[in-house]
């Protein structure tokens, strides 16, 4: 991957300081050092061009904070990315006399190609790739000060109360920032908190990353009357005195109440879909009558841009010249429902076509649910449909081009041994992320394996192929007689007896990791020393405590810890736990990935049970 991606990975390096952070007077511009200063270990190969692009972005992020009543902006000057922002309750000008600080700290990183900066009053981060909507969960620590309040115990009630209220409100608030107080039911000190999220990122991942410093700034509070938790992506303090004005206290009942914005637009969501669901598939179903009767001519747009609303309708001739009229070199793979072709247009973009043939009904509701599901869903860690076309009898799904093709391929495939290890728990991560989202708005993928997750020209992955996927009804497990998905991947109870639920994507998820770690497909049975699937590999080294035993033979001894294999691997066990309420869901996964706190991941406790084409 080179330096380009290498400032993806400099928070791994963060050294955790717990340091004692003074309280600063309200019109202190708040450039208390919170988060140590850290630097990507790449650096430019351009120098001076670079140095004049960071300046240039420094410049504009400075810009934009003093013109405005704006706490966060972003600035892109190639090669640089940039990103400040200020807590909400700061005073323009000490917004940017805060980043004006940041800005002479970063100096010290020199000619690298990234850096970030914590202070009390706002943060700065820059690198040389994308990073604005990808959540990185390393890196997130609690800086606790050495002041106790006078009657500590009842502080830590009161604070703790009005952290988790912020944690639960925070994400569902516009700008994703909230400041509150908490009076002493005990007639203790109250407490002071705030809690706040980069922009860029949505709620799910604003909710995600709060629940990991939420735990984390929990293991101050019984020693300190203040203390700060950082993350690369958002930041929650608290202290038993005010540091913010009166007037920035934020209402949380509204955003605390059953039935509060979050629910309700999913609620709303789902009434929508539901309702756009049925004028879809009516307009296909008229659409598919029309073009199997006599008259039907064979043309190039079969579908009209309304109906797939962000979604752009390709001319056949167009992606049949793309593909080289489909040809065998142009092939990349093959998906849940058709072959996949690398096509070039002729505007030079490259995009992926999936080629169905329409030969049963059932292709056509199978073509209905992948459009109408992608359509619908934007991600950093989801494919993106770019379009559709057809021809007669043939439709096409066209998509964003994968340059790394699937992950299978760089586990035990033909690229084998060229993910390094922070490359691997990137993917898992992200992975994670994208499958998080998927369950967030009730659709179950059913078919979560390494085939189908895919990397782009930085190894970021996306989960493709949703021609299995079907909207889930919330909370709810049902059951399905049609089996789908790929055994070896499937949880007992969606393949014995068709309980389907998020559970079962949950299952498949914990499988994908193992194969990750260790470099096996698992359903490859190895016969020396003994005959054992991967998950029974897994479970023995588990019991065991041999958890190094699971790693790629292909990694130095020098890229992982310990620990962080164990953690690995203890999550991918719990994910295949049966029954299935003993899986966790697809949030506390991205939590026990993201924290540094280890007693908060659960411990599996039953031995997994796999089905391959040899269940026992």
């Amino acid at each position: 991957m080179g330096a380009g991606s290498g400032g993806r990975w400099w928070w791994l390096a963060v050294v955790i300081m717990v340091v004692s952070v003074s309280e600063p007077a309200l019109s202190d511009p708040q450039t208390n050092q919170v988060g140590m200063l850290d630097c990507t270990a790449f650096n430019y190969t351009d120098v001076p061009d670079s140095m004049r692009a960071l300046n240039a972005t420094f410049a504009d992020l400075r810009n934009q904070l003093s013109s405005g009543n704006k706490r966060f902006a972003t600035s892109t000057q190639q090669p640089v990315y940039a990103m400040a922002q200020c807590r909400n309750y700061l005073s323009t000008a000490d917004c940017v006399a805060c980043l004006d600080a940041a800005v002479v700290a970063t100096r010290n990183c020199s000619k690298k190609t990234g850096g970030y900066i914590v202070f009390d009053g706002c943060f700065l981060r820059y690198e040389n790739s994308y990073f604005y909507e990808m959540i990185k969960g390393y890196g997130t620590y609690p800086v606790c000060g050495t002041r106790t309040a006078p009657d500590q115990y009842v502080f830590n009630t009161t604070a703790k109360q009005v952290l988790y209220e912020l944690q639960l409100a925070t994400p569902r608030i516009n700008g994703f920032f909230a400041a509150a107080k908490q009076e002493a039911s005990a007639g203790g000190a109250a407490a002071f908190a705030v809690a706040q999220c980069i922009e860029t990122i949505d709620e799910i991942g604003c909710q995600a990353c709060l629940t990991i410093t939420y735990r984390n700034i929990l293991l101050c509070l019984s020693k300190s009357a203040a203390a700060r938790s950082v993350a690369p992506d958002c930041f929650m303090r608290y202290s038993n005195k005010r540091f913010f004005p009166n007037n920035q206290t934020t209402n949380l009942a509204p955003f605390l109440k059953t039935g509060s914005s979050g629910k309700k637009k999913a609620i709303i969501a789902g009434v929508v879909s539901g309702v756009g669901i049925i004028l879809v598939l009516a307009a296909i179903f008229l659409w598919y009558r029309q073009s199997k009767s006599p008259k039907a001519s064979r043309r190039g747009n079969i579908l009209g841009a309304t109906q797939f609303r962000g979604s752009e309708n390709y001319r056949y001739k167009d992606l049949k010249a793309a593909t080289k009229d489909f040809s065998k070199e142009n092939k990349l793979g093959q998906g849940g429902f058709g072959d996949v072709y690398k096509g070039t247009l002729q505007n030079g973009n490259v995009v992926a076509v999936k080629k169905l043939t329409i030969i049963s009904s059932r292709a056509m509701t199978d073509f209905e649910t992948e459009v109408m599901l992608i359509t619908n869903i934007h991600h950093p860690n989801l494919i993106r449909l770019l379009g559709y076309s057809g021809d007669a009898d043939e439709l096409l799904l066209i998509y964003e081009y994968m340059a790394n093709a699937s992950l299978d391929r760089y586990i035990y495939g033909e690229n084998r041994g060229m993910l390094n290890w922070m490359q691997r728990v990137d993917i898992i991560f992200g992975t994670a992320r994208g499958l998080s989202y998927l369950h967030e708005v009730c659709i179950i993928h059913r078919d979560i394996k390494s085939s189908n997750i895919l990397l782009d020209d930085e190894f970021q992955p996306k989960i493709a192929d949703f021609g299995l996927a079907r909207l889930s009804p919330k909370n709810k497990s049902h059951l399905t007689t049609k089996f789908a998905g790929t055994l070896g991947y499937t949880s007992p109870e969606y393949a014995i007896y068709g309980h389907l639920s998020e559970k079962v994507d949950i299952y498949s998820f914990g499988v994908v990791i193992l194969e990750i770690i260790s470099g096996r497909r698992s359903t490859e049975i190895r016969v020396e020393p003994v005959t054992e699937y991967l998950l029974e590999l897994a479970w023995k080294l588990y019991e065991n405590e041999e958890h190094l035993g699971l790693v790629d033979k292909s990694l130095g001894p020098n890229e992982y810890k310990a620990e962080e294999v164990k953690r690995m691997l203890e999550i991918a066990l719990v994910c295949t736990q049966s029954p299935s309420n003993l899986r966790p869901s697809m949030s506390e996964v991205m939590g026990m990935l993201s924290s540094i706190d280890g007693s908060i991941i659960r411990r599996p406790q039953i031995r997994p049970t796999i089905i391959t084409n040899n269940f026992y």
